[in-house]
């Protein structure tokens, strides 16, 4: 079972593994797509956000940001018409997730790396909001 820390909202999301229904609000992305597991880490200065992306590549990888609410889609290429499928239990189909951005995250320094299917998008927080040590000084 995923948990998710509540700590000043930097994000939400929700954590159940399903297949979007694209009859409800997503018309516009044609064939199958399913939400992703994904992990949050937190630490003083960034939140991560770790996603398995299995078949997805680079090139077919899009992150989008807008009105506070961080998009990622990833599309899985078809596998080729002249294959017979002898057992299959893996669906194929794209990838889609929604994450709402708090006022936390410093939306202007938002990276995100790709490796063996496996996305990191790492959320640096807003410095106002990291913490810091004040000095005392005597006189």
């Amino acid at each position: 079972m995923a948990t998710k820390k509540d700590a000043g909202r930097e994000m939400t999301t929700t954590s159940s593994k399903q297949e979007i229904d694209v009859s409800q609000g997503e018309p516009t992305f044609e064939g199958r797509y399913y939400n992703f597991p994904s992990d949050i880490i937190e630490d003083d200065t960034t939140v991560t956000v770790v996603a398995d992306l299995p078949g997805v590549s680079s090139q077919t990888l899009e992150i989008d940001l807008r009105d506070n609410t961080l998009t990622i889609l990833g599309r899985v290429e078809p596998v080729p018409g002249s294959w017979r499928p002898m057992h299959s239990e893996y669906e194929i189909g794209g990838y889609l997730r929604r994450f709402n951005l708090g006022p936390a995250i410093d939306q202007e320094k938002i990276k995100a790396t790709m490796h063996d299917g496996v996305l990191h998008l790492v959320l640096a927080k807003a410095d106002r909001l990291r913490p810091r040590k004040i000095e005392v000084r005597t006189n």
